[in-house]
């Protein structure tokens, strides 16, 4: 864990002391040396945790987590590029800065074994995205966007630090490995425990987010610059999935009662979501809401606390992040020649970009969950854990997945074919770090699909 985060902690200085020409090229070759470095986390071990120290330690279910967090802050990078190319040095130095600390709190948060120090850490990645959204956001609405991601972080997470505190006052211990062992007993009262969870719940819920608790998302990935998106859709969001697995895995069990509400709210977002996609005209919301659906069985799966639900939900939560990040990328790359993010105002760009067509072919029939894809691993594994958990959740999940496929189709069709608008026609051509941005993004799907037991956390 420390060869990880002392050079980590090392590209901090590094990024503002070299040189502004060698800027780029430093912080790029750092981030993949560290990208590569974490490959090894997928070593098979014997032993449940491996621990570096009695605080941190890596186990089957935050490996990928950790290692999706590794390998996105480069793509971050070499995505931010074309954004800070008229910014003066000292910015294109605190976006990198920003970006790399970002980082630290999530594989802090990730590795963690003290569940206070988890919520510090889940807490301390609010303000480097807020600086990414607030300072480098396309529009004047950005600000309003910061301040409903500040909000509704904030206010979810404060019921999160109160119910820490009670279980450390009940067991007397924030461990996640001696912490399931010894809480349980003591909280012999339902209505404590009833709301106890809620506390607990409600900051992850809001991080997903729930279906109902998702309106700070569109605003946030609409006005975020590319390498907001992409860290907000592949990891920020992940964050609260692995807390419900992780709290659920080692706390007591809600009541039964106590979880259908969530879920039900989880799975009819999962249908809400795919209507809504079909309205909209905005393309970078509509990608966001693809992901409020995609979350919502992702809880609704982790509630039912079986295995085969939780090995689908860290294979969907991988798989959607990498897809979710190469559809924002392919957005980007509209917007950077059109200045739109209006879907009907960048038609039959397969025409004039056609490498590109072909890289929106791809993480297309990925979001689908076509065959072979690890998201129809994960889509799978999740819908049919749900239905042996309840018959009636195979309407809601067949017709989540019937609207995903469909808002997806509707999504290609409308970018890649159609009538070439004028103002279009003249448009640059695509550029080598942009294919490399895209092959990053496939290249670890179409390995996983041969050995998809390394993301399934067991």
């Amino acid at each position: 864990m420390l060869k990880m985060m002392i050079p980590m902690i090392l590209l901090l200085p590094t990024t503002m002391l070299c040189k502004s020409k060698q800027l780029w090229t430093a912080a790029l070759t750092h981030s993949f040396w560290i990208a590569l470095l974490s490959l090894q986390w997928f070593k098979p071990s014997t032993e449940l945790m491996i621990f570096s120290n009695c605080y941190l330690g890596v186990d089957p279910i935050s490996a990928p987590f950790l290692i999706l967090s590794c390998w996105l802050t480069p793509m971050m990078i070499m995505a931010g590029q074309n954004n800070l190319i008229m910014e003066p040095t000292p910015r294109k130095r605190t976006f990198i800065f920003t970006t790399i600390s970002l980082q630290f709190s999530l594989i802090l948060a990730f590795s963690t074994t003290e569940l206070i120090m988890f919520f510090i850490a889940f807490e301390s990645t609010l303000l480097p995205t807020l600086v990414i959204i607030t300072r480098w956001g396309g529009q004047m609405e950005r600000l309003n966007a910061g301040t409903y991601f500040l909000f509704y972080t904030l206010i979810g997470s404060l019921p999160l630090l109160v119910a820490l505190l009670a279980a450390q006052t009940y067991s007397g211990t924030l461990s996640i490995c001696t912490l399931q062992l010894s809480i349980y007993p003591n909280m012999t009262n339902p209505w404590t425990h009833t709301v106890w969870w809620l506390a607990l719940f409600t900051a992850f819920m809001i991080k997903m987010p729930l279906y109902g608790l998702h309106l700070w998302l569109p605003k946030a990935h609409v006005e975020a610059p590319i390498a907001g998106s992409m860290i907000l859709a592949a990891v920020l969001l992940k964050l609260g999935g692995y807390g419900i697995i992780r709290m659920t895995m080692t706390l007591a069990p809600p009541l039964k009662m106590f979880s259908y509400p969530f879920m039900m709210l989880a799975l009819w977002g999962v249908i809400m979501t795919g209507f809504i996609c079909l309205r909209q005209t905005d393309l970078k919301s509509l990608i966001a809401y693809s992901s409020v659906g995609h979350m919502g069985l992702v809880i609704a799966a982790a509630l039912t606390r079986t295995e085969w639900a939780c090995t689908g939900a860290i294979t969907l939560m991988i798989a959607h992040g990498l897809t979710s990040s190469m559809l924002f990328c392919l957005a980007n790359t509209n917007y950077e020649r059109t200045n739109s993010r209006t879907l009907l105002l960048a038609r039959n760009m397969q025409l004039l970009l056609p490498l590109m067509g072909l890289w929106w072919f791809s993480a297309s029939l990925t979001n689908m969950a076509l065959p072979p894809t690890i998201n129809l691993m994960g889509e799978l594994t999740i819908i049919v854990s749900l239905f042996n958990w309840s018959n009636t959740t195979i309407l809601m999940t067949g017709l989540g997945t019937l609207m995903a496929a469909t808002y997806t189709l509707y999504m290609l069709i409308i970018t890649q074919w159609g009538e070439t608008p004028s103002h279009t026609k003249t448009i640059p051509p695509t550029h080598t770090r942009e294919h490399l941005l895209m092959m990053l993004h496939m290249l670890p799907m179409a390995l996983l699909m041969m050995q998809p037991e390394l993301i399934q956390g067991t």
